[in-house]
């Protein structure tokens, strides 16, 4: 007899932002026994993290991504956490809720200047290998234009817009702010937990030490990275509308950016 379909292909859903601490979070609710990351299969995914189904591997069809993140135990949590999934039409949205139409999104959002210049980093060392991007400055013109359009600056820093369009298919989507993750980590977790069903005070010991000590490692921040004080206004100004509706929209508030615009003067 064929083994029982699960209903879900991914249990927990982290959609971005992406350079939002993602990373972090995953490592640390995947501390809790009931959750599942897949086996790492570079380059066809990113890591244990990242499926890219939607991105990268839509073409192989939907049972290799149910089979990609089908756990040894139908009774635990599959988690896919892609960033660039916030990004998603509402078509494929819904074929996500298709695939998985009970899981639990998560959505972390981060300062838009902070999260463009992690971002920017980002991808300046891709382009030179992954080596020397503290040393290159980017000044304005048409190599940080097209740095930008690769990033997809704008349309990542589209907090709102990209919101609804998951909320059209997942109202209950949990949206959490960076910044109180650096500042009360355990709050946050707690939140997240609860959004995914899952209890910290009933893991076994050996789970709930991993957890402490994973929960004890600094959240991610970004490098020190030179930027040029014409470049950083003219991000701080474009991406100044996006702020504004995210933080009315959500009701938060991002104060990352201050520090760039104090460091710059």
């Amino acid at each position: 007899m064929a083994p029982t379909q699960r209903e879900n292909c991914a249990d927990i859903l982290c959609i971005g932002a992406q350079k939002a601490s993602t990373s972090w979070l995953h490592h640390v609710v995947n501390a809790h026994p009931r959750t599942y990351a897949f086996p790492d299969s570079e380059p066809t995914t990113s890591t244990v993290k990242e499926a890219h189904f939607w991105d990268w591997n839509h073409a192989r069809g939907e049972e290799w991504y149910r089979t990609l993140l089908a756990p040894p135990q139908p009774e635990m949590l599959s988690m896919d956490f892609t960033p660039e999934y916030a990004l998603m039409s509402d078509e494929q949205i819904a074929e996500c809720k298709r695939l998985s139409p009970k899981a639990r999104v998560i959505y972390v959002l981060r300062d838009p200047l902070a999260r463009a210049i992690s971002a920017l980093r980002m991808y300046t060392l891709w382009r030179k290998g992954g080596a020397g991007a503290e040393d290159v400055e980017i000044g304005l013109g048409e190599e940080f234009l097209a740095l930008m359009r690769e990033a997809k600056i704008a349309e990542m820093s589209s907090y709102m817009a990209n919101y609804q369009r998951w909320a059209n298919h997942y109202p209950d989507t949990l949206v959490l702010n960076y910044e109180d993750i650096v500042a009360t980590p355990e709050a946050v977790i707690a939140r997240v937990f609860a959004h995914c069903g899952l209890e910290i005070d009933t893991m076994p010991p050996d789970a709930r030490a991993k957890f402490d000590a994973r929960m004890q490692k600094r959240v991610w921040a970004s490098v020190p990275y030179p930027v040029k004080s014409d470049l950083l206004y003219f991000l701080h100004g474009f991406l100044w509308p996006k702020r504004q509706a995210a933080e009315r929209f959500f009701k938060l508030r991002f104060t990352e950016y201050q520090g760039f615009l104090d460091a710059a003067r």
